[in-house]
């Protein structure tokens, strides 16, 4: 079983990426439970989006030691990192969380700007995007054209089919790959 936990505010698409994982899962016949959560106040309020995927069934849709944690923003990497496995894998938005943090030593992490990526693209909505791009590298659970397809299949049966997210996804799973490679070189 696979337990991740992506985080952020409302507004940045963190129920969105979450439901993406779930649907893209479902999609090649993995049991999946996906599990939203909103602060008080959606759009600026705290978000965050349980996923489990798995080869059975799942008793909980509930995460409390995920293998991956897909942070957006500074207050959710300080809610979330102390429940990450040992060895887990931190996925970080270094647009909004600040550099020189420290972060624990029993865990792998991965930074992006993805925000940055994402305003670059004019797609200012599409931090989540290129953030589920460089989860895809670093987590090999998906093939990246798959997951970047059911990017599209999940906006275009909205009617909000945006070919910049895309471009996004692309960008960041670039990004992912980068770090991937690295972690590669440094484990041999």
């Amino acid at each position: 079983m696979t337990e991740l936990i992506i985080a952020g505010f409302g507004g940045q698409g963190v129920s969105v990426a979450g439901f993406i994982l779930a649907e893209a899962a479902m999609g090649l016949g993995w049991t999946v439970t996906w599990f939203p959560s909103y602060g008080a106040e959606m759009r600026g309020g705290t978000a965050n989006s349980h996923v489990k995927i798995a080869d059975g069934e799942i008793a909980s849709p509930y995460v409390t030691k995920p293998d991956y944690l897909i942070i957006l923003n500074e207050t959710s990497l300080d809610k979330f990192e102390k429940r990450l496995k040992p060895g887990g894998m931190l996925v970080i938005n270094t647009s909004l969380v600040r550099t020189g943090r420290g972060y624990r030593k029993d865990i792998k992490f991965a930074r992006l700007p993805a925000t940055e990526i994402a305003i670059g693209f004019n797609n200012a909505k599409g931090a989540n995007i290129a953030m589920l791009g460089a989860f895809c590298a670093v987590s090999r659970i998906f093939e990246p054209e798959y997951l970047r397809n059911a990017v599209d299949s999940h906006f275009a049966g909205k009617g909000k089919h945006n070919p910049k997210n895309a471009l996004c996804f692309n960008a960041g799973f670039e990004s992912g790959m980068v770090i991937y490679e690295h972690m590669q070189t440094a484990e041999a």
